[in-house]
């Protein structure tokens, strides 16, 4: 296998580095005066025109990357999930280690931290570059302009360089399905926080270029400037447009007013879309090619998920958990493969037409081969309305799924000791990982490791949630070989309450719907092979298209020099061909790999004769009132320990651990996860290994 992808990883490493390096040259004297020239006379042929320049140096490289690292994940393998056997490298874990927690920036590893570094190195030096070549050769835009009114537009101007900067990094973290993230070891869900950094960065910057140029031309009596829409050059009246948008989006993105109007934050980020527009219209062509890649990949990841989405996933059954959580069984193509810790995305038109929101993967694709589960705790008014129209005994319910989305590999199921706390609902994504070593300790040659599960609830009722640990059906009766122990602690009631005041759970069966379909992915089994010749196809028959209309179009009308085709027009040009070529090349592949899929689907066999569970929440603790009726229920009341009017004491329970190599997951409120982080970084223990599961975005 590392035979087979070694080249990979070294063609992408050194083409991202190359594609660095250009961007660390590109606001230097070198550069500008002696780079430009040889480059636009080589580059912007009669095919590209000045798009051809920055369509080699900075869109190529990363399509480049990401078609890649498509065939690296197609080759990768699942790994092999043995601690003892695998040697871990001193340089790797410390890179994973937390070296800052802090507010807002939240927890940073060793690598994260020197990414960021890095970044905020490049801003200052281009920046720094940008404002040093300018000065030397400052001009003056009007007569009688003063040297210092020259600079302040030369400032602004280039305040508007860097923000382009950050775009062209702004939308790798929000596409879900990436070829490139998993190369640095970054999924999409944890990665969302830089998209947000970025997008403030970017925002400050804008509004900054724009706020500069009013009072530019306020102080240069050149306000009708703000409305001109040249055909020559950019259009300032698309930029203040844009500039309009993006401070709306950002104003609705905030922390406070994301959390109380989620609707309004969910529909008015949706104004990303005109905001490209009017932002192309404003830089050009030759800029957006600079960024791009970004917005190219994620174009296919959005299109392809909502091709994904078009189709009703079979619902099978729910079980209502009194703590207000209902668990969704859907049933799923065979083929589908994740890994624990995945997300899956829902939308319920009933609900909400628009609206989509993620949810963790509880069940596990080994042990439920042709069913997927998720947990939702009733919290905002979304998913309120959705346990109560599931309580309402409804015989069918529309669900639409995009995903699901995840790790691309379970590296921490390979730590001799594995530690997972988590508060409330957090606990949502340790019921896979439980799962999958479960599954995994049926195999000869596998060790489990030594799991302790901390959990923390408010009410002894959210103990309910501890019975979705094992799958309603085929848990193999091995569970009792693991070495499992679990600390439950209740924080709000100092004594367990009497059995009969505890609501029951309920389970609930919904028809069959042949409109339905079971849950697959877009591109079938060979997802990343697919998605692969997506993205080359596309980007060539963009690159093919761009050329052939250039060349026997625009070309024509500025060869003689005497008349210039409109400037925005070519932005128009360049957005059509991406969408379109997107467009054709998703849904040719899409449309084959669906014809492949119904085959299949027409000879899996739907079992929905699931026995109904005749347990009560957390039924399993109540040891007193009834016989145990498995094996495997047994073996989770023996190991676990419930305390009543305390919180856990995370200091004492992580550095009173023993072994060498303990995996530390946490998975809860803020809060707790900081603490976790603080415990692992203080370097007191040298054998605890961090990693927090967040989707608080």
């Amino acid at each position: 296998m590392g035979s087979r992808t070694l080249p990979l990883n070294t063609i992408c490493f050194v083409v991202f580095l190359a594609w660095l390096l250009v961007w660390v040259l590109l606001p230097t004297k070198i550069y500008k005066q002696t780079w430009t020239p040889k480059l636009n006379s080589n580059l912007n042929s009669t095919y590209f025109r000045e798009q051809g320049t920055n369509l080699l140096l900075f869109s190529f490289p990363i399509m480049l990357i990401s078609f890649l690292g498509c065939v690296y994940l197609h080759l990768q393998k699942k790994p092999r999930l043995n601690p003892k056997s695998e040697m871990k490298c001193n340089c790797v874990t410390f890179s994973r280690r937390p070296v800052l927690v802090m507010a807002p920036l939240g927890i940073l590893t060793a690598l994260e931290l020197t990414f960021v570094v890095m970044f905020i190195a490049l801003m200052i030096w281009s920046l720094g570059n940008y404002l040093y070549v300018s000065f030397g050769h400052l001009h003056m835009h009007k007569a009688g302009e003063k040297v210092w009114q020259a600079k302040f537009r030369s400032v602004s101007l280039r305040l508007g360089y860097i923000g382009n900067t950050c775009w062209a990094f702004l939308f790798f973290p929000v596409t879900r399905a990436s070829s490139i993230l998993p190369l640095v070891g970054l999924k999409s869900e944890s990665s969302i926080k830089y998209h947000i950094w970025l997008g403030h960065l970017s925002n400050l910057l804008f509004v900054a270029h724009t706020v500069g140029f009013i009072i530019y031309w306020a102080m240069t009596d050149q306000m009708i400037e703000l409305l001109e829409w040249s055909k020559t050059y950019v259009s300032n009246l698309a930029g203040m447009i844009a500039t309009v948008i993006a401070v709306v989006m950002w104003v609705t993105s905030m922390p406070r007013f994301r959390r109380k109007m989620f609707e309004v934050f969910f529909y008015t980020h949706h104004l990303y879309i005109i905001f490209i527009i009017f932002y192309v219209l404003h830089v050009g062509s030759a800029y957006f090619c600079m960024i791009l890649p970004g917005i190219f990949l994620f174009v296919v990841d959005r299109y392809l998920r909502f091709l994904q989405s078009r189709k009703r996933a079979r619902l099978l059954s729910a079980r209502l958990l009194p703590c207000d959580v209902v668990e969704l069984n859907f049933s799923k193509s065979a083929e589908l493969y994740y890994n624990p810790t995945s997300i899956l995305f829902i939308n319920v038109p009933s609900i909400s037409k628009l609206q989509w929101h993620p949810f963790t993967v509880t069940s596990n694709c080994n042990m439920e081969q042709d069913k997927l589960s998720i947990v939702c705790k009733s919290e905002g008014s979304w998913t309120q309305r959705l346990y109560q129209e599931i309580s309402s005994s409804i015989d069918r319910l529309e669900v639409s799924v995009e995903g699901p989305y995840g790790p691309n590999s379970a590296d921490f199921l390979r730590h001799e000791t594995l530690v997972m706390v988590c508060g409330g609902s957090g606990i949502s994504p340790f019921i896979s990982i439980i799962r999958e070593i479960i599954f995994q300790s049926t195999k000869p040659d596998y060790q489990a490791p030594n799991v302790h599960l901390i959990c923390a609830f408010k009410n002894f009722s959210d103990l309910s949630m501890l019975d979705l640990l094992l799958p309603i059906s085929g848990t193999p009766a091995e569970i009792s070989k693991l070495q499992l122990q679990i600390e439950v602690y209740v924080t709000r009631e100092i004594e367990q309450p009497k059995t009969d005041t505890q609501k029951l759970l309920q389970s609930l069966w919904f028809k069959p719907n042949p409109v339905d379909s079971p849950i697959s992915t877009a591109l079938g089994p060979k997802t990343w092979l697919w998605l692969g010749a997506i993205i080359a196809s596309s980007f060539v028959m963009f690159l093919l298209l761009l050329g052939i209309i250039t060349r026997y179009y625009i070309y024509p009308i500025e060869r003689n020099g005497t008349e210039v085709y409109h400037y925005s027009y070519k932005c128009l040009w360049d957005m059509f061909l991406v969408c379109a070529c997107i467009f054709i090349a998703s849904s040719a592949v899409f449309l084959w790999c669906k014809k492949e899929n119904d085959h299949r689907e027409e000879k899996q066999i739907q079992n929905v004769e699931v026995p109904t569970p005749t347990t009560s929440p957390g039924s399993w603790l109540y040891s007193a009132d009834r016989e145990l009726e498995s094996l495997p229920n047994q073996s989770l009341v023996e190991a676990t320990k419930v305390h009543f009017g305390e919180r856990p004491n995370l200091k004492k329970i992580l550095f009173g651990l023993k072994g060498s190599d303990v995996g530390v997951l946490v998975c809860g409120p803020k809060k707790m996860r900081y603490e976790v982080a603080k415990i692992c970084a203080s370097g007191l223990a040298d054998n605890l290994h961090f990693e927090s599961i967040s989707f608080n975005w």
